[in-house]
């Protein structure tokens, strides 16, 4: 598929047709968006603006104000996920005036599953492990915290979540190497979409650079195909965008997560 025909189809399936990513979650269109509401460590944010090219800044401005009116009231902070396609061109600028903060900016990628390798040899002595429990779960925090630098525990709760909730919607995989996790990522799946989603992939420092980035990328690509969802993608950071190329990956379009905090 080409990759213009690819964006608009996810596009339709995961951001106009997205569905709530967990318990206590729900996803509602209002008026010309499409936004997720949760607890606060679930994601809570904006996935689609239907706004028009050429929408006048002050009704743009209404809009933004009435999500940041929504998430007040709801007490948690929110991500307002704008792509290098959205419309209006000015969105960003508007967001920035209204208060938010820009983070870096991703590469949207994906490929089909079935296309990629299907096994990249681990390190010797590296084992992969599913991620089924608590114990499984506390190990993928680990290495996100160590891997980013940043605290998981957000991640953790909502991993524990959809274990318990709705197993089916994710998997998790842990790399240990003499028993010590020192790589993990996930994978959200979407039921009754064509996509499943690659997140989290991190790999503590001294084991870069060695081929388990690679390997948990076809490892939930394997999954993904054998769980009948067709496409993987990703929101790729810039060092991670030119290994999924090489392994297959087209970049579909940016996207830049623009973030408020009502509270």
């Amino acid at each position: 598929m080409e990759p213009q025909h690819l964006r608009d189809l996810y596009d339709r399936q995961l951001r106009l047709g997205a569905r709530p990513d967990g318990p206590g979650s729900r996803v509602e269109r209002a008026g010309p968006v499409v936004r997720a509401t949760g607890p606060a460590h679930a994601w809570n944010g904006v996935l689609w603006s239907g706004l028009a090219r050429d929408s006048p800044d002050a009704g743009t401005d209404a809009v933004i104000a009435a999500q940041i009116g929504h998430y007040r009231a709801a007490g948690v902070p929110f991500e307002w996920k704008l792509y290098g396609h959205d419309t209006p061109v000015r969105l960003g600028e508007r967001l920035l005036a209204a208060g938010f903060t820009a983070e870096d900016p991703e590469t949207l990628m994906a490929a089909e599953a079935a296309a990629l390798p299907g096994d990249v040899p681990l390190p010797e002595g590296v084992t992969l492990r599913a991620v089924t429990d608590a114990a499984g779960v506390r190990q993928v925090v680990e290495v996100h915290e160590r891997a980013f630098g940043t605290d998981g525990s957000a991640l953790g709760r909502h991993l524990l979540d959809k274990l318990a909730a709705d197993p089916g919607t994710v998997t998790a995989v842990v790399a240990l190497a003499g028993g010590e996790p020192v790589s993990a990522a996930r994978m959200e799946l979407y039921p009754g979409t064509d996509f499943a989603g690659l997140w989290g992939g991190g790999t503590v420092e001294g084991w870069r650079g060695r081929g388990l980035y690679r390997a948990l990328v076809a490892h939930r690509a394997r999954v993904a195909a054998e769980r009948g969802h067709r496409y993987v993608q990703v929101d790729a950071a810039d060092t991670s965008r030119p290994i999924l190329a090489r392994l297959g990956f087209s970049a579909l379009t940016t996207t830049t997560p623009y973030t408020y905090d009502p509270r």
